[in-house]
């Protein structure tokens, strides 16, 4: 278990990586997002009614961030909670320490909603690296337009058309961004931003996905702890039941004998 000295540090180091990593995605996921609707409406999109279900749902994105970042600060803070309830300084505070079933309920139902967040964190986790992926893609055209290696005769050519991604519909226009005009796109401080961000935001989903699976350790451990101990109390109960049995009989006997002589 993470009981040393009476502090929870695994699961302080995991609530610190958890509240890291959320807050990441979340920052620079909200940002980020901002940022790609002002590069779409701008650049790809010039017609509002085009993009007016992007946009909405990237509002509703943007709302669903707020929540779990409220979320897991509250939960985070009750997982800490929960590791400083199994650690020692909670048996030396109370002589008489006894888990009862409920508090095992309560570690294990922790077990099982931190497992399912864990699994629902990498769907995030990998939701997250698609916009990573697609502005990666359109950088790395620009780069090779630029490059002195390419040669190439007639830029114009080379185009990113997101309509193909099916962000926005293929009535949309222009759609698509060739050229010089994408060469100023990548340029742009709204691209380079959205760009770096995404990526931050990945990596703090990552981080959160590694804070889920050390929460996960540490919740098994802590429950085990707790069913080993609540066992060892049911030992000693009936330990010293039959020992005061066995006074009892003892002093019975002395009695009989007592009364005999």
């Amino acid at each position: 278990t993470e009981q040393i000295c009476g502090v929870p540090y695994a699961s302080l180091v995991a609530t610190i990586l958890c509240f890291s990593g959320v807050a990441l995605f979340c920052g620079c996921g909200h940002v980020a997002l901002t940022g790609t609707v002002t590069i779409l409406e701008t650049h790809f999109s010039k017609v509002t009614s085009d993009h007016a279900m992007l946009t909405d749902v990237i509002q509703l994105m943007q709302y669903v961030i707020y929540g779990i970042a409220s979320f897991f600060f509250l939960y985070g803070i009750i997982l800490l909670a929960e590791g400083f309830y199994t650690t020692s300084a909670v048996k030396e505070l109370h002589s008489e320490f006894k888990t009862t079933i409920c508090g095992r309920c309560i570690s294990g139902m922790f077990v099982f909603l931190t497992y399912i967040l864990g699994v629902a964190w990498l769907g995030v986790f990998g939701f997250s690296a698609v916009p990573v992926f697609l502005f990666y893609n359109m950088w790395s055209t620009c780069a090779a337009m630029k490059s002195p290696m390419a040669n190439l005769t007639n830029i114009d050519s080379i185009c990113v058309d997101v309509r193909q991604y099916g962000i926005i519909p293929w009535n949309a226009t222009p759609g698509k961004a060739c050229g010089s005009t994408l060469g100023d796109i990548c340029n742009t401080s709204e691209f380079y931003l959205s760009y770096h961000l995404y990526i931050v935001a990945c990596a703090g989903a990552g981080a959160t996905v590694i804070a889920l699976i050390h929460f996960l350790m540490i919740l098994s451990a802590n429950w085990a702890y707790l069913k080993d101990a609540s066992q060892m109390h049911a030992y000693q109960d009936i330990k010293m039941k039959e020992e005061r049995e066995l006074q009892d009989i003892t002093s019975r006997s002395k009695e009989c004998l007592n009364s005999y002589t």
